[in-house]
């Protein structure tokens, strides 16, 4: 998928988190990764971490991890085209907070506050999720919330993270970013 409409657009920066409970978790990441150029160019990846599922718990753990890239397009087309990757690697529709193949967010998009019937940015509930925080710190630790104005460190200091494990290192996800 190729947007030309942002072609001379400047590059903004953009994390994103990437999860996964349902079969080969890490190669689930590792094709997001991969599928991800070139409208989003990824920087540095995160750790990923195994996380306990939030809101349906009775469903596998996920595999968890944040992604700094820079990108031209602009907010929407962004969600647009991570939703159109998602379907392309074969997430299929299913109940809120439920097992996914793939679930790819925006959590920040430079530091702009968004706040749009289809997409909010900052992700919403961000601040109270330890399985966001966690990788995001990995990257952007003195990083400020844009609408809290309190860093990720802080953030994550009053989440619990007791359940949040390292899995792998990023090389281990994707060699090119780290």
């Amino acid at each position: 998928m190729r947007t030309e409409a942002n072609h001379g657009a400047a590059w903004v920066t953009v994390y994103l988190a990437l999860g996964t409970n349902l079969g080969d978790r890490l190669a689930n990441l590792r094709r997001a990764l991969a599928a991800l150029p070139p409208e989003v160019q990824p920087l540095r990846a995160s750790a990923v971490y195994e996380t306990p599922p939030w809101g349906i718990t009775e469903q596998p753990r996920f595999l968890n991890m944040v992604v700094e890239a820079r990108t031209r397009l602009e907010p929407l087309p962004l969600l647009h085209y991570l939703k159109t990757l998602e379907r392309q690697l074969g997430r299929q529709p299913g109940v809120r907070y439920g097992p996914r193949l793939i679930d790819l967010d925006i959590l920040l998009y430079g530091d702009m506050v968004i706040n749009l019937p289809e997409l909010t940015v900052p992700h919403p509930r961000m601040a109270e999720r330890a399985f966001v925080l966690v990788p995001l710190c990995d990257l952007y630790p003195q990083g400020r919330h844009p609408l809290l104005n309190e860093t990720f460190e802080a953030l994550r200091a009053r989440v619990d993270c007791r359940e949040i494990e390292i899995w792998a290192e990023a090389a281990a996800v994707w060699p090119q970013v780290g």
